[in-house]
Protein backbone atom coordinates (compact mmCIF):
# COMPACT_ATOMS: atom_id res chain seq x y z
CA UNK A 1 0.00 0.00 0.00
CA UNK A 2 1.28 3.45 -0.97
CA UNK A 3 0.91 6.14 1.72
CA UNK A 4 1.76 9.73 0.74
CA UNK A 5 2.11 12.62 3.21
CA UNK A 6 1.82 15.94 1.36
CA UNK A 7 2.90 18.43 4.04
CA UNK A 8 4.67 16.38 6.68
CA UNK A 9 6.90 19.28 7.76
CA UNK A 10 4.03 20.73 9.81
CA UNK A 11 4.51 17.79 12.20
CA UNK A 12 8.33 18.03 12.35
CA UNK A 13 8.49 14.28 11.61
CA UNK A 14 12.16 14.03 12.58
CA UNK A 15 11.00 14.34 16.21
CA UNK A 16 8.36 11.62 15.94
CA UNK A 17 8.10 7.85 15.78
CA UNK A 18 6.63 7.18 12.33
CA UNK A 19 6.87 3.40 12.62
CA UNK A 20 3.06 3.07 12.98
CA UNK A 21 2.74 4.54 9.46
CA UNK A 22 5.68 2.64 7.98
CA UNK A 23 4.26 -0.65 9.27
CA UNK A 24 1.18 -0.16 7.07
CA UNK A 25 2.83 0.34 3.69
CA UNK A 26 5.39 2.27 1.68
CA UNK A 27 5.56 5.80 3.09
CA UNK A 28 6.50 8.83 0.99
CA UNK A 29 7.03 12.03 3.00
CA UNK A 30 6.99 15.44 1.38
CA UNK A 31 7.80 18.46 3.52
CA UNK A 32 5.49 20.70 1.49
CA UNK A 33 3.46 20.32 -1.68
CA UNK A 34 2.54 23.15 -4.02
CA UNK A 35 -1.00 22.77 -5.35
CA UNK A 36 0.39 22.24 -8.86
CA UNK A 37 2.27 19.15 -7.67
CA UNK A 38 -0.62 17.50 -5.82
CA UNK A 39 -1.93 15.41 -8.78
CA UNK A 40 1.59 14.14 -9.55
CA UNK A 41 2.30 13.14 -5.96
CA UNK A 42 -1.06 11.38 -5.60
CA UNK A 43 -0.44 9.23 -8.67
CA UNK A 44 -0.61 5.62 -7.47
CA UNK A 45 -1.29 6.58 -3.83
CA UNK A 46 -3.74 4.45 -1.87
CA UNK A 47 -3.77 6.73 1.19
CA UNK A 48 -3.04 10.45 1.36
CA UNK A 49 -2.10 12.26 4.57
CA UNK A 50 -2.67 16.02 4.53
CA UNK A 51 -2.89 18.89 6.94
CA UNK A 52 -3.33 22.13 4.98
CA UNK A 53 -2.85 20.98 1.37
CA UNK A 54 -6.23 21.31 -0.32
CA UNK A 55 -7.85 18.29 -1.94
CA UNK A 56 -10.42 19.60 -4.39
CA UNK A 57 -13.02 17.67 -6.35
CA UNK A 58 -10.78 17.83 -9.42
CA UNK A 59 -7.78 16.48 -7.51
CA UNK A 60 -9.79 13.65 -5.95
CA UNK A 61 -11.33 12.68 -9.28
CA UNK A 62 -7.88 12.49 -10.85
CA UNK A 63 -6.40 10.30 -8.10
CA UNK A 64 -7.62 7.01 -9.52
CA UNK A 65 -5.98 4.73 -6.95
CA UNK A 66 -6.90 6.78 -3.90
CA UNK A 67 -8.90 4.87 -1.29
CA UNK A 68 -8.56 6.93 1.91
CA UNK A 69 -7.88 10.53 2.96
CA UNK A 70 -6.46 11.15 6.44
CA UNK A 71 -6.41 14.74 7.68
CA UNK A 72 -3.60 15.25 10.20
CA UNK A 73 -5.74 17.59 12.28
CA UNK A 74 -9.26 17.96 13.63
CA UNK A 75 -10.46 20.50 11.05
CA UNK A 76 -11.04 19.11 7.57
CA UNK A 77 -12.19 22.17 5.62
CA UNK A 78 -9.31 21.76 3.14
CA UNK A 79 -10.88 18.58 1.73
CA UNK A 80 -13.96 18.49 -0.49
CA UNK A 81 -15.67 15.90 1.69
CA UNK A 82 -18.80 15.88 -0.48
CA UNK A 83 -16.80 14.95 -3.57
CA UNK A 84 -14.87 12.36 -1.57
CA UNK A 85 -18.11 10.76 -0.39
CA UNK A 86 -19.47 10.64 -3.94
CA UNK A 87 -16.25 8.96 -5.05
CA UNK A 88 -16.44 6.43 -2.22
CA UNK A 89 -13.36 7.79 -0.44
CA UNK A 90 -13.65 8.02 3.36
CA UNK A 91 -12.11 11.11 4.96
CA UNK A 92 -10.79 10.64 8.51
CA UNK A 93 -9.62 13.30 10.95
CA UNK A 94 -7.95 13.25 14.39
CA UNK A 95 -10.38 14.58 17.00
CA UNK A 96 -9.26 15.76 20.41
CA UNK A 97 -5.54 15.16 19.97
CA UNK A 98 -4.49 18.59 21.34
CA UNK A 99 -7.13 19.36 23.96
CA UNK A 100 -4.66 19.35 26.85
CA UNK A 101 -1.97 21.17 24.89
CA UNK A 102 -4.19 24.02 23.71
CA UNK A 103 -5.71 24.46 27.17
CA UNK A 104 -2.19 24.68 28.59
CA UNK A 105 -1.28 27.37 26.07
CA UNK A 106 -4.23 29.49 27.22
CA UNK A 107 -2.70 29.66 30.67
CA UNK A 108 0.74 30.36 29.25
CA UNK A 109 -0.78 33.54 27.82
CA UNK A 110 -2.89 34.29 30.88
CA UNK A 111 -0.01 33.87 33.33
CA UNK A 112 2.30 35.99 31.18
CA UNK A 113 -0.28 38.77 31.01
CA UNK A 114 -0.84 38.72 34.77
CA UNK A 115 2.75 38.10 36.00
CA UNK A 116 4.80 39.65 33.15
CA UNK A 117 7.56 37.07 33.55
CA UNK A 118 9.24 37.69 30.18
CA UNK A 119 9.28 41.45 30.70
CA UNK A 120 10.72 41.18 34.19
CA UNK A 121 13.34 38.65 33.13
CA UNK A 122 14.50 40.97 30.33
CA UNK A 123 14.60 44.02 32.60
CA UNK A 124 16.53 42.14 35.29
CA UNK A 125 19.14 41.18 32.71
CA UNK A 126 19.36 44.91 31.92
CA UNK A 127 20.20 45.62 35.58
CA UNK A 128 16.86 46.86 36.92
CA UNK A 129 16.85 44.58 39.98
CA UNK A 130 20.55 45.12 40.66
CA UNK A 131 19.94 48.86 40.90
CA UNK A 132 17.02 48.44 43.32
CA UNK A 133 17.79 49.23 47.01
CA UNK A 134 15.16 46.70 48.21
CA UNK A 135 15.44 42.91 48.01
CA UNK A 136 12.31 42.74 45.84
CA UNK A 137 11.63 44.45 42.53
CA UNK A 138 8.92 44.49 39.90
CA UNK A 139 7.94 46.86 37.12
CA UNK A 140 4.36 45.73 36.53
CA UNK A 141 2.27 44.69 39.48
CA UNK A 142 1.34 40.98 39.38
CA UNK A 143 -2.35 40.09 39.29
CA UNK A 144 -3.84 37.21 41.28
CA UNK A 145 -6.15 34.95 39.28
CA UNK A 146 -8.13 33.71 42.29
CA UNK A 147 -11.58 35.30 42.39
CA UNK A 148 -11.29 36.77 38.90
CA UNK A 149 -13.83 35.72 36.26
CA UNK A 150 -12.87 33.86 33.10
CA UNK A 151 -15.31 33.89 30.20
CA UNK A 152 -15.03 30.93 27.84
CA UNK A 153 -16.62 31.37 24.42
CA UNK A 154 -17.13 27.88 23.04
CA UNK A 155 -17.92 25.23 25.64
CA UNK A 156 -16.75 22.09 23.87
CA UNK A 157 -13.83 19.85 24.82
CA UNK A 158 -11.07 22.48 24.84
CA UNK A 159 -13.26 25.17 26.39
CA UNK A 160 -14.30 22.74 29.11
CA UNK A 161 -10.67 21.81 29.85
CA UNK A 162 -9.77 25.50 30.10
CA UNK A 163 -12.71 26.06 32.45
CA UNK A 164 -11.61 23.20 34.71
CA UNK A 165 -8.07 24.59 34.95
CA UNK A 166 -9.42 28.06 35.68
CA UNK A 167 -11.47 26.71 38.55
CA UNK A 168 -8.33 25.09 39.96
CA UNK A 169 -6.83 28.59 40.06
CA UNK A 170 -9.86 29.74 42.04
CA UNK A 171 -11.48 31.63 39.16
CA UNK A 172 -15.19 31.95 38.55
CA UNK A 173 -16.03 30.54 35.11
CA UNK A 174 -18.72 31.72 32.71
CA UNK A 175 -19.38 30.02 29.40
CA UNK A 176 -21.18 30.92 26.21
CA UNK A 177 -21.98 28.61 23.32
CA UNK A 178 -24.64 28.48 20.62
CA UNK A 179 -25.46 24.98 21.88
CA UNK A 180 -26.01 23.62 25.37
CA UNK A 181 -23.08 21.72 26.92
CA UNK A 182 -24.31 20.02 30.11
CA UNK A 183 -20.81 18.90 31.12
CA UNK A 184 -19.24 22.36 30.93
CA UNK A 185 -17.67 23.11 34.36
CA UNK A 186 -19.01 26.62 34.69
CA UNK A 187 -22.20 28.63 34.40
CA UNK A 188 -23.44 29.17 30.86
CA UNK A 189 -24.76 32.67 30.21
CA UNK A 190 -25.55 34.97 27.30
CA UNK A 191 -22.68 36.42 25.30
CA UNK A 192 -23.45 39.93 26.54
CA UNK A 193 -23.36 38.84 30.18
CA UNK A 194 -20.12 36.97 29.66
CA UNK A 195 -18.45 39.98 28.04
CA UNK A 196 -19.68 42.37 30.71
CA UNK A 197 -18.61 40.26 33.68
CA UNK A 198 -15.36 38.60 32.59
CA UNK A 199 -11.90 39.82 33.60
CA UNK A 200 -10.44 37.60 30.88
CA UNK A 201 -12.08 36.04 27.82
CA UNK A 202 -10.80 32.94 26.01
CA UNK A 203 -12.03 31.96 22.54
CA UNK A 204 -12.73 28.31 21.72
CA UNK A 205 -15.49 28.42 19.12
CA UNK A 206 -15.27 27.22 15.51
CA UNK A 207 -14.57 29.56 12.61
CA UNK A 208 -18.07 29.48 11.14
CA UNK A 209 -19.66 32.24 9.06
CA UNK A 210 -21.69 33.21 12.15
CA UNK A 211 -18.57 33.56 14.28
CA UNK A 212 -16.43 35.49 11.82
CA UNK A 213 -15.45 38.81 13.40
CA UNK A 214 -17.18 37.88 16.66
CA UNK A 215 -14.73 40.01 18.61
CA UNK A 216 -14.90 43.49 17.08
CA UNK A 217 -15.26 47.10 18.22
CA UNK A 218 -18.90 46.50 19.16
CA UNK A 219 -18.28 43.45 21.35
CA UNK A 220 -15.06 44.84 22.82
CA UNK A 221 -17.05 47.87 23.97
CA UNK A 222 -19.20 45.51 26.06
CA UNK A 223 -16.15 44.12 27.89
CA UNK A 224 -14.73 45.38 31.17
CA UNK A 225 -12.13 48.12 30.92
CA UNK A 226 -8.73 46.46 31.23
CA UNK A 227 -9.96 42.97 30.34
CA UNK A 228 -7.65 40.35 28.84
CA UNK A 229 -8.42 38.47 25.63
CA UNK A 230 -6.96 35.13 24.49
CA UNK A 231 -7.42 33.47 21.11
CA UNK A 232 -6.12 29.94 20.53
CA UNK A 233 -8.98 29.03 18.17
CA UNK A 234 -8.98 30.81 14.78
CA UNK A 235 -7.75 34.22 13.66
CA UNK A 236 -10.96 35.00 11.79
CA UNK A 237 -12.86 35.18 15.09
CA UNK A 238 -11.48 38.66 15.73
CA UNK A 239 -11.19 41.92 13.80
CA UNK A 240 -7.51 42.45 14.42
CA UNK A 241 -7.53 46.19 13.73
CA UNK A 242 -10.24 46.61 16.38
CA UNK A 243 -8.25 44.58 18.90
CA UNK A 244 -5.10 46.61 18.18
CA UNK A 245 -7.05 49.84 18.64
CA UNK A 246 -8.48 48.59 21.95
CA UNK A 247 -4.99 47.69 23.17
CA UNK A 248 -3.65 51.10 22.19
CA UNK A 249 -6.53 52.82 24.00
CA UNK A 250 -6.15 50.65 27.12
CA UNK A 251 -9.65 49.21 26.78
CA UNK A 252 -7.97 45.80 26.57
CA UNK A 253 -5.03 45.29 28.93
CA UNK A 254 -3.64 42.41 26.91
CA UNK A 255 -4.22 40.11 23.95
CA UNK A 256 -2.68 36.65 23.65
CA UNK A 257 -3.03 35.04 20.23
CA UNK A 258 -1.72 31.79 18.82
CA UNK A 259 -3.65 32.38 15.58
CA UNK A 260 -4.08 35.31 13.22
CA UNK A 261 -6.24 36.08 10.19
CA UNK A 262 -3.51 35.26 7.68
CA UNK A 263 -0.83 32.69 8.44
CA UNK A 264 2.12 33.02 8.43
CA UNK A 265 1.46 36.45 9.89
CA UNK A 266 1.59 39.33 7.43
CA UNK A 267 4.23 41.96 8.12
CA UNK A 268 1.48 44.62 8.04
CA UNK A 269 -0.75 42.92 10.60
CA UNK A 270 -1.72 45.64 13.13
CA UNK A 271 -1.10 43.28 16.05
CA UNK A 272 2.65 43.40 15.41
CA UNK A 273 2.77 47.02 16.59
CA UNK A 274 0.04 46.84 19.23
CA UNK A 275 1.05 47.26 22.90
CA UNK A 276 0.61 44.37 25.34
CA UNK A 277 0.07 41.90 22.52
CA UNK A 278 1.56 38.43 22.93
CA UNK A 279 1.85 36.20 19.87
CA UNK A 280 2.83 32.60 19.18
CA UNK A 281 3.00 30.96 15.76
CA UNK A 282 -0.05 28.66 15.64
CA UNK A 283 1.81 26.17 17.81
CA UNK A 284 -0.56 25.72 20.77
CA UNK A 285 -1.31 22.23 19.41
CA UNK A 286 2.32 21.33 18.72
CA UNK A 287 3.56 19.59 21.86
CA UNK A 288 5.46 16.39 21.19
CA UNK A 289 2.72 14.36 22.87
CA UNK A 290 0.00 15.89 20.69
CA UNK A 291 1.94 15.41 17.44
CA UNK A 292 2.73 11.78 18.26
CA UNK A 293 -0.96 11.30 19.01
CA UNK A 294 -1.73 12.48 15.47
CA UNK A 295 0.58 9.81 14.07
CA UNK A 296 -0.82 7.06 16.28
CA UNK A 297 -4.52 7.89 15.74
CA UNK A 298 -4.02 8.24 11.98
CA UNK A 299 -2.38 4.81 11.91
CA UNK A 300 -5.37 3.42 13.77
CA UNK A 301 -7.69 4.98 11.18
CA UNK A 302 -5.74 3.41 8.30
CA UNK A 303 -5.64 0.04 10.04
CA UNK A 304 -9.37 0.26 10.72
CA UNK A 305 -10.04 1.05 7.07
CA UNK A 306 -8.04 -2.00 5.98
CA UNK A 307 -10.15 -4.10 8.33
CA UNK A 308 -13.38 -2.64 6.97
CA UNK A 309 -14.01 -0.44 10.02
CA UNK A 310 -12.63 3.06 9.30
CA UNK A 311 -12.37 5.33 12.34
CA UNK A 312 -13.16 9.03 12.76
CA UNK A 313 -14.84 9.31 9.36
CA UNK A 314 -16.21 12.82 8.75
CA UNK A 315 -18.04 12.20 5.46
Amino acid sequence: MQIVALDAKTLKPEELDLSPWRALGTLSLYDRTDERLVPQRLRGADVVLTNKVKLTREVLQGAGALKLVCVLATGFDGVDVTAARELGIPVCNVPGYATASVAQSVFAFLLEMTYHTALHSARIRQGAWTACPEFCWWERTPVELANLTLGVIGCGAIGSRVAAIARAFGMEVLGYSRHEHPDFPGRQVSLDELLARSDAVSLHCPATAENRGLICAETIAKMKDGALLINTARGSLVIEADVAAALAAGKLAGYGADVVSREPIDIHNPLLKAPNCYLSGHCAWATLDARQRIVDVTAESIRGFLEGKPLHVVN
